[in-house]
């Protein structure tokens, strides 16, 4: 007797263009976090404050992880980047609440290094690095449910 799961998987087809669309734009999106965090870091010389590192370290290996399930066409990415991009978001949006002040300066996780919540954690001179993050980590969330949406 064949398996079903393994027989619907055979007959289900290939996923659409838009299924592969959406996963690239997925790993574009965590690449392109990575490169600015790296450059922001490195280029830019802002050292990362505790919070930031926390996010750098979900979504660093969300960009390899993206990067290796298009390659292999693996549409069931979420099962594994789905974790990594919440935990991220979680941390991100502590960390806008923490930026606009709603979270109070008892709790703060800062005690050495940069601020989470000074003009240090501001780029361009208007854009708080919390926002980019927060709205990468969410993006990517998003789209993992598309594409999971549009695959077999």
């Amino acid at each position: 007797m064949e398996d079903p799961a393994r027989l619907s998987a055979a007959t289900a087809g290939p996923p659409d263009r838009v299924a592969w669309t959406l996963l690239t734009l997925t790993w574009l999106i965590a690449l392109s976090a990575t490169l600015g965090a790296l450059f922001i870091g490195e280029v830019m010389g802002q050292a990362p404050c505790n919070l930031c590192w926390f996010q750098r370290a979900f979504m660093f290996p969300l960009a390899i992880v993206l990067m290796v399930a298009c390659m292999v066409g693996d549409f069931r990415v979420g099962r594994y980047a789905l974790p990594l991009a919440a935990t991220g978001w979680l941390i991100a949006s502590y960390h806008m609440l923490l930026f606009a002040g709603v979270i109070p300066e008892e709790i703060k996780p800062c005690g050495a290094g940069p601020s989470c919540s000074t003009a240090d954690t501001i780029i361009l001179g208007w854009l708080p690095i919390p926002v980019l993050s927060l709205a990468a980590f969410t993006a990517i969330i998003v789209l993992l449910f598309l594409v999971r949406r549009r695959s077999p």
